[in-house]
């Protein structure tokens, strides 16, 4: 099985300050569902990994978490593309707990519930902390230069490696323009490579 594992908000999605907190706010980027069908078209099942501190803040209910995954998934399909489970973290920052990235435990209970090793589980996001938790739980990271990293656009050579150290970025980590860069780089990949 080919499991890829993708973080939602400037991934997928449009990533907001204040929090994607209803269907209404959530906009899919430029590319990004055709590329998920790009992606299931070449054989990869598609996880979303996502922290949604928004819950345990009380900024929405899951009932709204709900209604915006329904439609991600509607979208989704419209474009002819599937996203097999969205696995999310409800917690604050101050509850600690295992599953908020970058700690590895959504990866972690992917890797269970499918029944594969994470050595072979390519993680991306547009987050440091989506690709620390991923590299942590031994997935090989690929960062997307969108939302969050934008700012690292132009540092990165020609084979997608950054020219210059970025802290906190996992060693090994490839830079993508966006997701549909990613997909592309990934389905052009021996499946001993990615």
């Amino acid at each position: 099985m080919k499991l890829l594992i993708l973080d939602r908000d400037g991934t997928l999605n449009r990533s907001r300050d204040d929090h994607v907190a209803s269907a209404d706010e959530w906009e899919a980027l430029p590319g990004a569902l055709e590329a998920v069908a790009r992606l299931n078209q070449g054989g990869w099942r598609v996880v979303i990994a996502t922290n949604q501190s928004g819950l345990g803040r009380g900024l929405f209910d899951v009932a709204s978490l709900n209604a915006i995954h329904t439609k991600m998934h509607r979208q989704l399909a419209a474009a002819g593309a599937r996203v097999e489970a969205v696995f999310f973290c409800p917690h604050a920052p101050e509850d600690a707990c295992h599953c908020r990235k970058p700690e590895p435990g959504l990866f972690e209970q992917i890797g269970d519930r499918f029944g594969i090793p994470l050595e072979a589980v390519p993680v991306a996001g547009n987050a440091l902390r989506h690709v620390q938790a991923g590299a942590t739980a031994g997935c090989p990271p690929h960062l997307l230069l969108t939302g969050k990293s934008e700012y690292l656009r132009g540092h990165a050579n020609g084979d997608g490696v950054l020219s210059e150290p970025v802290p906190g970025l996992p060693e090994g980590t490839r830079l993508h323009e966006d997701l549909s860069a990613f997909a592309d780089w990934l389905l052009a990949q021996p499946e001993a490579t990615t």
